[in-house]
């Protein structure tokens, strides 16, 4: 059985509202425990993405949007290894720093996992717009 297609609009929602809660980890962190450090934003982080991948693959099924989101953001953490010129002067801007991050950290991986596994709850729990489309089948008309 397919997937019925996500709301785009709640999906929206939940981009804007991931990445609001992302940021307000890090400019206020006294509003949360201490000892999670950074990782509540770099869990939210992995959350936003697993929600623009529901964006752009609404029919996608939940566990195919947590693969690429978690191995996207772990691309993204494996490529701050790599220190290029242009790239470190791209990771130098805040929208680059926002998005490419600036320095390799193992213990972002499982914050990474962590909110991916928190996007695909809530994914499972929101409501779906309307139901998939069943495959076509051909049609034979009659001679």
């Amino acid at each position: 059985m397919r997937r019925a297609a996500r709301d785009r609009l709640l999906t929206n929602l939940a981009i804007a509202a991931v990445i609001a809660l992302g940021l307000a980890s890090r400019r206020w962190p006294w509003l949360l425990p201490a000892w999670l450090g950074k990782y509540p934003g770099d869990a939210l982080w992995a959350t936003m993405v697993f929600f623009c991948f529901a964006w752009v693959l609404p029919a996608a099924s939940t566990l195919r949007l947590a693969a690429l989101a978690l191995g996207t953001s772990w691309l993204v953490e494996f490529s701050q290894l790599v220190h290029a010129p242009w790239l470190d002067a791209v990771r130098d801007t805040a929208p680059g720093h926002l998005v490419l991050g600036s320095t390799f950290t193992w213990l972002d991986l499982p914050a990474y996992a962590a909110g991916v596994l928190l996007g695909a709850a809530a994914d499972q729990l929101a409501p779906a717009s309307r139901p998939a489309e069943p495959p076509t089948e051909p049609t034979t008309e009659p001679a």
